[in-house]
């Protein structure tokens, strides 16, 4: 089967997460990925949290699937014309490095556009251009606290608390695979390439637009009516911290079920949804709540909203999550269990799916890694192992034109 961006060649000069996981998106997808590395360590991944010694480290493995590795010292002038050569041949160009780093490497946006007018320039940056903390070194959690996630996230009484899931890397990679197939298409109606740069603050932000919609609401009327200081506690002028509280104006909560006390993940989310509370009462054995004026409506509800809860979980005690969940969506109730990095990783639906996918890799053997999350219905992603520190140099140097001798001299220049 043929795949979408075959034919689409990238250069990936990224590292550790956000632009990895931008570019390993696009080779799952059919693009050619060549990872340009570092002779002798490549991405500093490889050997970050590392649980086989002298292995690729699975920080690595999980963001580089279906890419080549060419190992390349742009510091030489052998290197530079390798990359020169690989430039004009190439549709794309990836980097995270820090502010001016590839002008300081010759290789600037306008020097690109001389190389190769049709190439496209795509930045991971912590901030976007002319802002303020522009010179400013971004990690992950950085970005969730300049992004507004942390002071949004966490119960009202504690501090500002990251999430766990990957907001300011990830996501930003997911955010300029976009932007990169969009300039691609933009290419197809103009022939010419153009610079497309993501921020992490930037992306976010986008991720945390509920939370605006919110501090404009608190800005007009002084109190919102889904969070959980509503109706008792106090509001101040900006938007605060709702513990476990849906986002979207449907009253959540996590609630215990059978096993909480040994097991950490033994819990359940349930929503309340509007159209969903008579089927709700009919589940808990409460059919006299769903008439009850201090139950019948939304805004009747939320001054008892934690004593529905309590009743909730009083029906859940001697339920499993997993049990509790069967029934009740059998009431087209929202729920979910809460599952565990070790369920998720056993989950038969997940690996039937692709989601979740063991990969063969040279040095490793068999590791679990995440497949595509995009279904498609005339294409199934291949899931291929991440390539050793190197593995493709020869290859790629022939593709481009060198000689065996050529290639020997390079690599006895310590070039490649």
């Amino acid at each position: 089967m043929s795949k979408p961006l075959e034919g689409i060649k990238i250069i990936d000069f990224t590292h550790v997460q956000a632009g990895p996981a931008c570019t390993q998106l696009l080779a799952w997808f059919g693009a050619d990925v060549i990872k340009v590395e570092r002779p002798g360590s490549g991405d500093v991944t490889r050997n970050q949290l590392r649980d086989i010694p002298d292995a690729d480290a699975l920080y690595f493995t999980m963001l580089n699937s279906n890419k080549r590795s060419l190992t390349l010292d742009t510091k030489t002038q052998e290197g530079k014309e390798v990359l020169e050569k690989l430039v004009r041949e190439s549709d794309v160009l990836v980097e995270n490095f820090g502010p001016g780093a590839l002008d300081r490497m010759g290789f600037s946006w306008e020097r690109l556009n001389e190389l190769n007018p049709k190439l496209i320039m795509a930045s991971v940056k912590g901030f976007s251009d002319g802002h303020h903390y522009d010179d400013l070194k971004v990690y992950e959690n950085v970005a969730q606290c300049a992004g507004g996630a942390a002071s949004t996230t966490g119960f009202w009484d504690g501090p500002p608390t990251v999430s766990a899931a990957a907001l300011g890397d990830s996501n930003t990679g997911m955010h300029l695979a976009i932007g990169i197939l969009t300039a691609i298409i933009g290419r197809g109606q103009t022939g010419r390439g153009q610079k497309v740069a993501v921020s992490m603050q930037d992306s976010v932000i986008n991720l945390c637009r509920v939370k605006l919609r919110d501090q404009q609401r608190l800005d007009r009327i002084g109190y919102l009516e889904e969070y959980p200081q509503y109706p008792h506690g106090e509001f101040s002028d900006v938007v605060p911290r709702g513990g476990n509280a849906g986002g979207g104006g449907q009253p959540g909560w996590v609630l215990k079920c059978k096993g909480w006390e040994t097991d950490p993940n033994a819990y359940i989310y349930f929503t309340i949804q509007g159209h969903a509370w008579e089927p709700i009462c009919r589940a808990l054995g409460k059919p006299e709540w769903i008439e009850d004026p201090n139950y019948a409506t939304p805004q009747a509800r939320q001054p008892h909203i934690f004593e529905i809860f309590a009743t909730i979980e009083a029906w859940l005690a001697d339920k499993t999550k997993y049990e509790a969940v069967d029934i009740l969506r059998k009431f087209d109730i929202p729920c979910a269990p809460v599952l565990s990095m070790k369920e998720i990783a056993n989950d038969p639906s997940l690996r039937a799916s692709g989601t979740i996918v063991e990969v063969p890799h040279k040095e490793r053997g068999t590791y679990l890694t995440v497949g595509s999350p995009i279904k498609f219905s005339g294409l199934k992603p291949e899931i291929t192992g991440s390539p050793l520190l190197g593995e493709h140099t020869d290859e790629i140097l022939s593709e481009l034109g060198y000689s065996k001798d050529q290639i020997a001299n390079l690599h006895s220049s310590r070039s490649v």
